[in-house]
Order: structure tokens, then C-alpha cells, then sequence
């Protein structure tokens, strides 16, 4: 349940605060009112995503050998969802308040007769499906319907023989897709954790069926190495059981992984064990053999399936939770050979906001200021250095706005490891002044030797 605690939903509401302010989140549609359960994201917001993204495909899809990309279609034959089971089983159950007339997930709710907004008496609840239904072409009759995908698994299952004739590949292999996924929740909430448009990244791995613990077991490491190399704390990472009264329809073993965010313990991650359900299903429903033929053991049979399965968005928001952190900084005595410190954080301490993140997913990771913008000598050679580091680094923004304090605030809230400043030491000494994002700490290093300096403290 989303907890009450004014401190929690402090903490939330200066995360989301932060994320507009900085470009990461906005809310979808807000000159028209916004649409509940739809954000956007900024640039700051879609540079983070890809690093996620990037990251999680080098990991499952580029450094692996038994894994295939694939980018299925969102609109999709009806007959899909009716094999799969999500036309008549892909639901939540709803209550409807008999007085105010207001709708909530019965499962979510702590008392399940009382309305949480007026107190009124909750109705019965009812099952209510989450696929976004429409119709594809110019009629209007149920020969047309189609759905918005629920997820991209799918996807995956119904071009399984496309990648056996294409490739074919020895058991074991995976098939991954990123994309978005589309759910009609009754009540999303809580930021970007429930959400009616998502992004997820699933791998689809199949195995010969006395094999699956092994995979099992592997992914589920491979996942919270993942989380680490992500940068989220290890203590905040919770492994649950998922009983058999709350897994899916199709999986015969669930693990999910749940993480401490600001308002709870919540799902983080899944990791299903599918059996042969899906492939046998669409076999059955197709008419088209989604068998594998054993090369070596000449035996034809239908692969089992593990299901490793993680969310874009709540990933995000996890890594935003686990890197928000408010703390001191200032209060030394500023050294007075550095030109830079004297007019940026030296004198009385004073709160900042900075996001920690792992420099491998920081949207921005260098940026880089002359000392003064009026002084076109120092904003040339800033320039230059700018350059050089944007062409070996990528994300390295430039930034002349405001006084060296404020920019470092700034670059602080966006979570950028290192900020470069060129000061009129710089002219004469050819060293810049580089500060660390989580110490405040600055020291003077050779223009020389800067890439090097960067490269080594950037991992």
C-alpha cells in the first residue's frame, strides 16, 4: 500500500518537483489538464532512459551469444490475445463507490467496503479488463478489433519460428525486444511506477524443459547485477516468492524483485517461468508448428520458456529515489590559489540537491564553463577543451549561464560526475579547475592530461 508518511510523500514530491524543473519528467498533456498515467520525458529524462536501455541490451543482447533482438509490431491479430489468454484473463478487479461514484483496484484498497475519498459503501467488485481495444481499417465490427499490446512477450512467441528458419539456433536462446507496452489501469499512481503507457524490456529464453532452474537461476542473477551495475543500493533489493495464488496464468514459477522506493516496497522486476504455455497455445490456435527439432537427440518438442521482464519506467524511478540526496556543502576555507573556489563554494555551508548517479547512466557526465562569460578569451578556450571532451566523452554539455555557483547547483541536479572550468589560470598554466560531483572537492588538472583524468574516473 502507498504509505501516508508526510516525510515519504515530501520525499516523492521533491523528486518529482526536481524532475520537471531539470527537464527528466513532465506531466503528459499539461496545457490541456494533463491525462492520468501519462508523462513525458524531457531531454535529461531521455538521455537517462537510453543509457538504462543501452546498458541492459549490451548486457542480455550484445555481449551474449544465444540471444536475438527483435522489434514486433504494437497493433496485432485479435487471435493473439484470445491464445495467450488476455482477452478473457488479463484484469483487475474494480469496486465502484456508491456514492461518489469513484473507481479503485479492490486489491489495492485497506478497507475493502469503505471508499477511501468520501467513505461512502464500495459496490461489489467486478473484473475489469486492462487491453486498450480499437479497430484497424475502415470498419467498425468485431472482424477489426485489435488491441493496444498489454506486453511485448508476445511479440516474441508468435515470430519464434521466424528466428528457427532464420537462424537457427541450438536450444538453449533468447529472443529480447524493448518497447512499449499499453494498460488501461483503473487507478495509476505513484509517479511513473503505474502507468497506462509503459516501456519494458523482456527477454523471451527458451530451453529444453528439464533444464529451466538453470536458466532460471542465472537470469535472476544476472538481474540484480544489473540493478548494481545501475547503480541502486543493494540493501533496497528484495527478493519475493511469488505464491501460487498471485502468479499469472501462464507461469508455473514467479520471482519478483522489489525495491525501497519512497513510498514502500514495491515490484521492481519479474522473472516467470512460462513452461511451454505460450508456444503451445498459438500452435494450437495458429495451426502452425511452433516445435523445435533436437539436432542431436533427434526428438521434436515444444521448448520451455523463461522470462526475465523489466520496466523502463520504474527503473527510472528507482534510480532517481536511490540517487536523490540533500546534504551540505561549503564552510572551508576556499584556496586561495584557485580562482575558481574563492568565487564558487567557499564561505558559510548551505543545503544542495544533487541526483548520485553511476556515471555509466548520468545524462550529462562532463560539463564545461569558462569562469566568466564576458570575457571572450575564457569562453574561446572552454569552447576548445568542450570540443575535444564532447568528441571522446558524448554527453558533455556547455554551460555559461549564471555565476560559477549556480551552475554548479544546476549541474548538481542534473547529476553530472565532473565539471571542467577554465579560468585565466588556465591561459597561462594550461590546467582547468575539475569538481567532483559527490565531494564538492576541486583540483587542478593539465589540460593534457584531462581525457585521461576522465576516462579513469568516469567508470
Amino acid at each position: 500500500m502507498v504509505s501516508n508518511n508526510s516525510s515519504t510523500n515530501t520525499e516523492m514530491e521533491k523528486i518529482i518537483s526536481l524532475c520537471k524543473r531539470r527537464g527528466f519528467v513532465y506531466q503528459g498533456s499539461e496545457i490541456y489538464g494533463g491525462l492520468a498515467g501519462t508523462w513525458d520525458f524531457g531531454p535529461y529524462g531521455v538521455a537517462l532512459r537510453n543509457n538504462i536501455k543501452n546498458l541492459w541490451w549490451k548486457r542480455f543482447v550484445t555481449d551474449r551469444e544465444d540471444m536475438h533482438g527483435v522489434d514486433a509490431a504494437i497493433l496485432m491479430n485479435q487471435n493473439v490475445w484470445k491464445a495467450s489468454g488476455h482477452v478473457t484473463g488479463f484484469s483487475d478487479p474494480l469496486v465502484e463507490c456508491k456514492k461518489c461514484k469513484r473507481r479503485f483496484r479492490a486489491d489495492h484498497l485497506e478497507d475493502k467496503k469503505k471508499c477511501p475519498e468520501c467513505g461512502g459503501e464500495l459496490g461489489e467488485p467486478k473484473q475489469f479488463n486492462m487491453m486498450f481495444k480499437t479497430h484497424v481499417g475502415a470498419t467498425e465490427d468485431e472482424t477489426s478489433v485489435s488491441y493496444l499490446r498489454p506486453e511485448t512477450a508476445q511479440g516474441m512467441f508468435v515470430n519464434f519460428k521466424n528466428i528457427i528458419d532464420s537462424f537457427h539456433p541450438k536450444l538453449p536462446f533468447g529472443m529480447a525486444q524493448i518497447g512499449k507496452a499499453f494498460r488501461n489501469e483503473i487507478a495509476p499512481r505513484d509517479f511513473i511506477f503505474r502507468l497506462r503507457e509503459l516501456e519494458q524490456m523482456e527477454i523471451e529464453y527458451f530451453v529444453k524443459p528439464a533444464e529451466w532452474k538453470e536458466s532460471f537461476e542465472a537470469f535472476y542473477k544476472e538481474q540484480i547485477e544489473f540493478l548494481l551495475e545501475l547503480g541502486l543500493t543493494k540493501s533496497k533489493i528484495h527478493k519475493i516468492e511469488v505464491p501460487d495464488s498471485d502468479r499469472a496464468h501462464y507461469s508455473k514459477h514467479s520471482v519478483d524483485t522489489e525495491y525501497d522506493f519512497p513510498f514502500g516496497q514495491k515490484e521492481l522486476l519479474g522473472l516467470a517461468y512460462r513452461t511451454d504455455f505460450d508456444l503451445k497455445a498459438h500452435t494450437e490456435s495458429s495451426k502452425v508448428d511452433l516445435s523445435y527439432f533436437d539436432e542431436e537427440t533427434k526428438e521434436r518438442f515444444i521448448p520451455h520458456c523463461i522470462e526475465p521482464t523489466f520496466g523502463v519506467d520504474r527503473l527510472m524511478l528507482a534510480i532517481l529515489s536511490d540517487a536523490y540526496t540533500e546534504d551540505e556543502l561549503g564552510g572551508a576555507k576556499p584556496d586561495q590559489d584557485d580562482p575558481v573556489a574563492r568565487t564558487a563554494e567557499g564561505g558559510s555551508r548551505e543545503k544542495r540537491v544533487y541526483l548520485k548517479f553511476s556515471p555509466k547512466i548520468a545524462p550529462v557526465k562532463i560539463a564545461v564553463f569558462p569562469l566568466l562569460k564576458n570575457k571572450p578569451e575564457l569562453v574561446a578556450k572552454a569552447k576548445e577543451i568542450y570540443a575535444v571532451l564532447k568528441k571522446e566523452f558524448g554527453a558533455v554539455e556547455f554551460d555559461d549561464n549564471g555565476n560559477i555557483g549556480k551552475r554548479y547547483r544546476r549541474q548538481d541536479e542534473i547529476g553530472t560526475p565532473y565539471c571542467v572550468t577554465v579560468d585565466f589560470d588556465t591561459l597561462e598554466k594550461h590546467d582547468v579547475t575539475v569538481r567532483d560531483r559527490d565531494t564538492g572537492k576541486q583540483e587542478r588538472v593539465p589540460v593534457e592530461g584531462l581525457n585521461s583524468f576522465l576516462k579513469q574516473n568516469l567508470v
